[in-house]
């Protein structure tokens, strides 16, 4: 089969198309053939070796991706060959014909989502959604702040929280992407580039503030975002790119959090629930993934390129 292969850690021209061998099935494992890989920011920092947990070399990236199960292990019940699903991690990387994975790591994905929106699944919907509900603790008629809402994350945020009935602010530094987070819920759509944009803001909410803030760069916002929280306010840091200074009173004054979440730290009982909700919504179409590019599995070292571009549009998705 062909997969991206990673021998040494550095720049996107590290990923290198080769030929290798099919991966055997074990017992609670199965074996999916990738239709499509989702690539994320942080396969680009485990890409350059800078990741928290280093993975070993050789290695192939990818923690998203939807396929078929192509054959499965001894003591498999929940899935069987044949069945579509979307990733949520795997033993082998998803930029790849196959990956092999636990039974656990594979879950339905309903015949509405094609294969490209299913490889946009796992990272940023469960991200929203644990960011939402395991921490901030979002309830319905709450405001929520979307930092670079055309993103994937970002669109996951601002649908997860249209469902619930709350009023979700975006921002969006391009017109593309301010129409497409306008279009998937968000009510207010502001260009993060402009200005005081940050008074707007809170001109919106009537002067009081947003309730919840979804942080995508920190280093680049976060010191402004405490300023905008709404009393009781929560901000969940789940990007960031460097260190950033914020003044605990603009926290203190209002009796505000700040949350720092990583999706791999969730809970197997989270991850129970989340995967639980996120089907749900996949079958009513309150969660829609927005592909925003298509690029064939060669050309890894472009997508990892685009996807730490500004203007982010939906999510970049390979295909074998």
């Amino acid at each position: 089969m062909k997969a991206i292969i990673v021998r040494e850690f550095g720049d996107p021209h590290v990923m290198k198309l080769e030929e290798v061998p099919v991966p055997k099935v074990g017992p609670g494992q199965v074996l999916v053939r990738i239709k499509a890989a989702g690539v994320n920011p942080a396969d680009t920092y485990a890409r350059t070796g800078g990741s928290a947990a280093k993975p070993p070399l050789p290695w192939t990236p990818g923690t998203d991706g939807a396929g078929v199960i192509e054959s499965v292990g001894a003591g498999v019940k929940r899935v069987k060959a044949g069945d579509r699903v979307y990733m949520a991690r795997s033993l082998s990387g998803t930029y790849a014909e196959y990956t092999l994975a636990l039974e656990t790591q594979a879950y339905a994905l309903p015949e509405k989502i094609s294969f490209a929106q299913g490889a946009g699944v796992f990272v940023p919907y469960a991200t929203a959604w644990r960011a939402l509900n395991h921490f901030a603790r979002a309830r319905p008629a709450e405001t929520l702040l979307v930092h670079g809402a055309s993103g994937g994350v970002g669109i996951a945020a601002t649908q997860v929280a249209r469902a619930s009935g709350m009023t979700v602010i975006g921002t969006a530094g391009t017109d593309k992407g301010r129409e497409l987070a306008a279009r998937e819920g968000a009510h207010h759509v502001l260009d993060h580039a402009t200005k005081g944009y940050q008074e707007e803001i809170v001109r919106l909410t009537g002067g009081r503030g947003v309730d919840v803030i979804v942080e995508l760069l920190a280093n680049v916002n976060l010191g402004a975002d405490l300023k905008m929280l709404a009393p009781r306010g929560r901000v969940v840091v789940i990007g960031s790119r460097g260190e950033v200074t914020v003044n605990p009173r603009d926290l203190m004054g209002r009796d505000g959090a700040i949350y720092g979440m990583l999706l791999w730290n969730m809970s197997d009982e989270d991850a129970v629930n989340t995967h639980a909700a996120l089907a749900a919504g996949l079958q009513n179409g309150t969660l829609r993934p927005v592909v925003g590019l298509e690029l064939p599995l060669a050309k890894a070292p472009e997508a990892h390129r685009k996807v730490m571009e500004p203007g982010a549009y939906g999510k970049i998705v390979l295909v074998p």
